[in-house]
C-alpha cells in the first residue's frame, strides 16, 4: 500500500465519518460583537443638554425669538394696557421720535462728544491701569503695597467724586473725562493684577530655567500669557466707562447723550 502525503490524510481523516458513522462537526466561526445602540435624540433634546451643541438654524430662531418677543411684548403693552403714551409710547413712536432727533436735531453731535469723552476716560484708564496691574500681579511685594489701598477705593461710586471733581478741574470736559477714568480705573487694576495671578506657575519656571530676567518674564511670559484675559477684562471696562458716561454727563454738562437724555426727562420728549 503506497504511503499518502501526511497533508491530505490528515485533511481526509478530518472530513472522513467517525467509526459511528456520524461526520465530526466543525466549529463554527466566532460571532461578530453586537453594535451598541445608538439612542435616538428628539430634534430638540439637545436644547437642554449641559454644553451640547445645536444647530445653526436652533441658534437663529432662539436668537430671533428673544430679540422680537420683547418688542412684541412692549407694544402690546402699549397698545393694550392702557398706559399713557407720554410714559408708554409704542416702538413705532419710538423709532419716529428717534429718526427725528437724528435728521432735525443735534443727535449726531452728542453721540461724537459722548463717544470722544468714553473713549478718552477709557484710553487714560488703560495707560495707567495695565502696567499697574501687570506689577500687582507679578510682585507680591507690590501687591502688598497697592492692592489693599485700590481695593478699598473700587468699592467707593464714582458719583461720590463728583463735588471733588468739580472743585479741583471744573465743569469743562476735563471733569467729565476724570469721572469715566475714576469709574474704571481701580476695576481695572485689579482685574488685570488677578489675570496675571492665573498664570500657570509652569510656564514661569520654565522660563527661569532658560534664563529669563525680571523683564523678559513680565513681557514675554507673563504678559502674553495673560493676554486674552486682559483683552475681555478690557472688553468689561469698555462697557463700565459707557455707564459712567451717563453720570458724568448730568452734572453741567449742555452736549452730550447724557444731556440729551436728562433734556428730555424734563420736557417730556
Amino acid at each position: 500500500m503506497s504511503s499518502l502525503h501526511p497533508a491530505v490524510t490528515a485533511a481526509h481523516l478530518a472530513d472522513a465519518p467517525s467509526a459511528s458513522g456520524v461526520a465530526p462537526s466543525r466549529s463554527a466561526p466566532p460571532a461578530a460583537p453586537a453594535e451598541p445602540a445608538t439612542p435616538t435624540r428628539r430634534p430638540w433634546s439637545s436644547l437642554w443638554t449641559v454644553r451640547a451643541s445645536i444647530s445653526r438654524r436652533a441658534w437663529w430662531v432662539l436668537a430671533l425669538t428673544g430679540l422680537v418677543a420683547p418688542l412684541l411684548g412692549w407694544w402690546a403693552l402699549a397698545t393694550w394696557g392702557g398706559l399713557d403714551p407720554t410714559f408708554m409710547p409704542s416702538p413705532g413712536a419710538v423709532l419716529g421720535k428717534f429718526w427725528f432727533w437724528l435728521t432735525e436735531n443735534d443727535l449726531i453731535d452728542d453721540m461724537a462728544i459722548s463717544t470722544y469723552r468714553v473713549v478718552a476716560g477709557f484710553v487714560l484708564s488703560a495707560v495707567f491701569a495695565l502696567p499697574l496691574g501687570l506689577f500687582i500681579g507679578s510682585f507680591r511685594s507690590v501687591q502688598a503695597l497697592l492692592e489693599p489701598l485700590t481695593d478699598f477705593i473700587r468699592y467707593m461710586p464714582a458719583v461720590a467724586f463728583i463735588p471733588l471733581v468739580m472743585l479741583w478741574l471744573g465743569i469743562g470736559e476735563s471733569a467729565k473725562i476724570s469721572i469715566i477714568f475714576i469709574g474704571t480705573f481701580f476695576q481695572m487694576v485689579l482685574m488685570v493684577a488677578d489675570n496675571v495671578r492665573l498664570v500657570p506657575l509652569a510656564q514661569i519656571e520654565a522660563a527661569l530655567t532658560m534664563g529669563a530676567t525680571r523683564f523678559e518674564m513680565i513681557r514675554l511670559v507673563l504678559a502674553q500669557s495673560a493676554r486674552p484675559a486682559i483683552l475681555d477684562t478690557l472688553r468689561i471696562t469698555m462697557g463700565w466707562a459707557w455707564t459712567y458716561l451717563v453720570v458724568a454727563e448730568l452734572v453741567a454738562a449742555n452736549s452730550g447723550l447724557g444731556y440729551a437724555n436728562l433734556r428730555a426727562q424734563r420736557f417730556l420728549q
